[in-house]
């Protein structure tokens, strides 16, 4: 479970970064942030999970004013990662649920769709596959999708992450 929680904050800390960048103190404000872009949206909205809600006149917690002041300083950045991580290990396991649910919901859906067209004797390897034919073609494909090896046919490749 710890590992996963460090997983989880490092993966968080670029979304909370961009956000603090974005919208400074006001960072934890009710706001509405219909303008935003996914990743800025989704660090804001895991901010506000985590350190709370509050008015733009309420201090920031120390970590988040310090980013602000220091975007670019990898330091502040590792303290900020500490201390999401902390929050996450002290909490219960809705607010990983919900931190989880956010970053989920702000990753892009990728719909990638190739044709590959060749001459003839058309061979097809998925993941992690040896292709061998008559020594014509020898090929070792690893962590691949809908690889065409040789000269024919036609393949087209459908590859969705919703």
């Amino acid at each position: 479970m710890a590992g996963d929680i460090a997983t989880v904050a490092a993966e968080i800390t670029p979304a909370a970064a961009a956000a603090l960048t974005a919208y400074g103190t006001a960072v934890l404000a009710k706001a509405k942030d219909d303008l935003a872009d996914a990743t800025v949206g989704a660090g804001r909205r895991i901010l506000q999970r985590i350190f709370g809600r509050r008015s733009e006149d309420d201090d920031l917690p120390v970590v988040l004013a310090e980013v602000i002041e220091n975007p670019n300083d990898e330091d502040y950045l590792g303290a900020l990662r500490l201390a999401i991580r902390k929050a996450l290990q002290a909490g219960d396991a809705q607010l990983l649920a919900d931190v989880g649910a956010i970053m989920g919901a702000a990753r892009p859906h990728v719909a990638v769709t190739q044709t590959v067209s060749a001459g003839r004797d058309a061979y097809v390897a998925g993941r992690d596959m040896t292709v061998t034919r008559n020594a014509k073609y020898a090929v070792d494909v690893s962590g691949g999708q809908g690889v065409q090896i040789g000269d024919g046919n036609v393949q087209r490749n459908d590859f969705r992450r919703t």
